[in-house]
């Protein structure tokens, strides 16, 4: 429903604002109060229709209404079935939808926009901007994953370094009670040593 309404909003900003658009500025340059001719939304019926319902089907029906609208593309490749796989790889909703694609393949359609009808024209300024957002959007997403990434390594790297820490303390504690035992066990033969030297030395009595 928010799709179709989306749909229905873009058809009303092709007759309304590019209506508006051309009329009025022929209307203040002429000074004269003139009333601003409705832009003919046919040539993009269609076109609309398509963006429609390539979202809304199962997977199968999707991939047949994109690929048949990349093939005319290919096939006859006249501005209006270029301007039909650039609005295709715009919706999102489907597999083939690619926001960078449709970015590149609506700015070379607009470099020419005199090759276009002016509500073909309006519809893809329209699309233009709403794919630049969403990969605006997709780049801080991104951004932010990355950062979230970025923030659980490093809590595993602290994570690492703590318990690396306290080997070495334990470590060094366990060399200190080495040594304090090896200092025990050298005084001990010390001590033995001296007894059996003096043992050795005591003249016996015949």
């Amino acid at each position: 429903m928010r799709l179709k309404a989306r749909r229905s909003a873009l058809a009303l900003a092709v007759l309304i604002t590019a209506g508006c658009s051309f009329g009025g500025g022929a209307a203040t340059q002429k000074n004269a109060p003139t009333t601003a001719a409705p832009l003919d939304a046919g040539p993009v019926t269609g076109i609309l229709e398509m963006m429609s319902a390539l979202p809304q089907g199962d997977p199968a029906a999707q991939a047949e209404i994109f690929q048949s609208v990349k093939d005319a593309a290919d096939l006859t490749p006249t501005t209006t079935n270029k301007l039909r796989y650039a609005l295709a790889l715009a919706t999102p909703g489907h597999s083939g939808s690619d926001p960078v694609a449709a970015e590149r393949h609506l700015s070379e359609l607009l470099a020419r926009p005199e090759t276009l009808l002016p509500s073909e024209r309006m519809l893809a300024l329209i699309e233009l901007k709403q794919v630049e957002q969403r990969l605006v959007l997709l780049a801080e997403a991104k951004r932010l994953r990355d950062d979230a990434a970025r923030d659980t390594q490093g809590e595993k790297l602290a994570a690492v370094n703590r318990r690396l820490a306290a080997e070495s303390d334990e470590n060094a504690r366990l060399r200190k009670a080495l040594d304090e035992a090896r200092a025990k066990l050298e005084a001990v033969t010390h001590i033995e040593r001296s007894i059996n030297d003096r043992g050795s030395t005591v003249p016996t009595n015949p």
